[in-house]
This record gives structure tokens, sequence and C-alpha cells, in this order.
């Protein structure tokens, strides 16, 4: 969208920074046209609807208005079906400083389901702090290239970054979380 590369250039940031391609996605079908409406699109919360998206309010009311669009009646909520409860839990315990792996254990899920967790909390503008966990697991220098690359990458997908970075010198966990740290850094 073009609105996201502008915004994207105006902060210096890479365009995910602002919402994430499923977000966008969500918009072209719900068709949101206030805040409230917003914040019900997939990978944006309060934090990320307030920061970049009164200009996509905007933007897609006059799409609708000109276009003449009928939107859908009930507007698809957020797949959180009763993740609230696990989504305050998450964001306690990295407050807390919990080893990752002991927040996986306790809510019985894979490291790679918490990742996913923690990637959806981020990605709809909650800042999380995760760098407890990963100076203990991660040398210095590699998070310093990781967050490097994504400062510069076009785009945030990990397996881009696995092949610019070299799967050997980093994990898909790795990276996954680095980019956690990174949005939570520069995009919220």
């Amino acid at each position: 969208m073009d609105e996201r590369r502008r915004i994207s250039k105006e902060i210096e940031k890479p365009p995910f920074v602002i919402f994430q391609e499923t977000s966008l996605q969500d918009m072209a079908t719900q068709y949101p046209i206030t805040m409230d409406e917003m914040k019900n699109i997939v990978g944006v919360g309060t934090g990320k609807a307030t920061k970049f998206g009164q200009s996509f309010i905007e933007l897609i009311a006059e799409y609708v208005e000109e276009n003449e669009i009928e939107r859908p009646q009930d507007m698809v909520v957020k797949s959180v079906v009763n993740k609230s409860g696990s989504k305050v839990y998450f964001i306690q315990s990295v407050d807390r400083k919990m080893p990752l792996p002991d927040i996986a254990k306790a809510k019985g899920l894979k490291m790679a389901e918490l990742i996913t967790e923690l990637e959806a909390i981020v990605d709809s503008g909650t800042k999380l702090s995760i760098n407890y966990y990963l100076d203990d697991t991660m040398d210095e220098d590699h998070q310093e290239e990781v967050f490097e690359y994504f400062e510069e990458a076009e785009t945030d997908s990990i397996q881009d970054a696995l092949d610019e970075l070299g799967e050997d010198e980093y994990s898909e966990d790795d990276v996954r979380l680095m980019r956690i740290k990174y949005i939570s850094e520069v995009g919220n």
C-alpha cells in the first residue's frame, strides 16, 4: 500500500514496521473506517491503530464512499478465542523476565508456538522487552547483526533473513525473537 510506504519513508523504518501484510489484506477485506474497526484488524491493536491508523482510515473511508462498497455487516473479530487471558499472562511473564521456555511450558506450548504468540502481541502494537532472554541465549554481535538486518530489510520474512544471515549461524527461533525485539523497539 502506498500509504504504508509513505509513512515508512517518513519515519525512516521498513514498511513492515507500520503494518504487516496480513493486516493490509484484512483491511482490504474489512474496510475499517473507524478507529474501533481498525483495532479489530488482524495484527492491529490499540498501539498501532493510534500510531498509524488514522491516515489509513481516511483513505479507506474515501475509497469505500467513491466506490460505493458495501462493507461486511459482521466484522471479523481477531481470532483470539479466549486467548486474552493467555496474552496477559505472556506479557506479565515477560515483564517479570521469566525464561521463555518456562512460559511456554506453563501454557503447554512448544517454543515456536510461544514465539508465534509473542509475535502477534508485538505485531498488534504492544511493546515486549525480551532483551533479558536474548542476552542469556544469543551473542551480542549476533543480536546486533540481526537487528541491523531488519533495519535495512524490505520485508520481515524470516526465511529471507535466514538466507541473508546464514542458517548455519542463526536458528529460526533466534531470528524470530530478534524480529520481535526489532518491532517492539522500533515500531511500537
